[in-house]
């Protein structure tokens, strides 16, 4: 039997339906509640044979491990972990110049969540993360990613400084986010095959993942503030390199 786990939140259960129903289990909905949202997932969810229960608030929110669940959860069964192999694959199919996020060391899955929302609201193609010392695809990630997680490949890399070679090698220039960069961020040119690496927040970039980046740049800080919150400052700058791109 194929292993499951819970996800919630209209958006997370919606965006699944919508492209990989095959993996939606059954799904939980809050009884008695009137919400067209959640009727309209449920009769997605009839059209396609998947169970509906309905279930009272406490049992709900036992299963969602007290987490805002939206009145709605969904059993799925696990997805394949993506690794290199699946990015050099789709890197070898695309038609147009990649637009790749690295993410080290981010371990909130809010902030992972929140960073795959960005990411596919600006169109990136793959978000690339180490497979130790980061956050792993949870429910609560999937929940504030509001969709994006079920549409934007997140790749797992054992050796991330290895992958970065082999993405320079492929032609994609890499650009590191620190505070001691010299250049800003609206000073470069996002031209070709671009990656943006972003750090954990307070310790930023590791070592060996900013020396093997082709360029660092920074974002200009004019108050008191030195830093951003992770996902806010990587909106900042995918949202840059699509400006350029437009």
């Amino acid at each position: 039997m194929s292993k499951s786990e819970i996800i919630y939140g209209i958006h997370a259960v919606d965006a699944l339906l919508e492209r990989e129903p095959e993996r939606v289990i059954e799904i939980y909905t809050l009884k008695g509640r009137d919400d067209q949202r959640l009727t309209n997932i449920t009769e997605k969810a009839q059209q396609w044979g998947i169970s509906v229960q309905e279930m009272q608030r406490k049992c709900l929110d036992e299963k969602a491990q007290g987490e805002q669940h939206q009145g709605m959860l969904a059993r799925i069964k696990i997805a394949k972990v993506l690794h290199d192999n699946d990015l050099y694959s789709l890197l070898d199919n695309l038609n147009e110049k990649p637009f790749l996020l690295i993410l080290d060391g981010v371990t909130d899955p809010h902030n992972l969540g929140a960073c795959l929302r960005s990411a596919d609201a600006a169109g990136v193609h793959a978000v690339i993360i180490p497979k130790d010392n980061s956050a792993s695809l949870t429910p609560v990630a999937r929940k504030v990613a509001c969709g994006a997680a079920e549409s934007v490949p997140l790749i797992q890399i054992t050796n991330l400084a290895r992958c970065m070679r082999s993405l320079q090698e492929k032609g994609i220039w890499i650009y590191g986010a620190a505070g001691e960069a010299t250049n800003s961020i609206y000073d470069c040119q996002f031209s070709g095959g671009v990656a943006i690496a972003m750090g954990a927040e307070g310790k930023g970039l590791r070592r060996l993942t900013r020396e093997h980046c082709d360029e660092l740049i920074k974002l200009p800080m004019a108050g008191s503030v030195t830093s951003l919150n992770v996902s806010v400052a990587t909106g900042i700058c995918l949202f840059e390199v699509v400006r350029q791109r437009t």
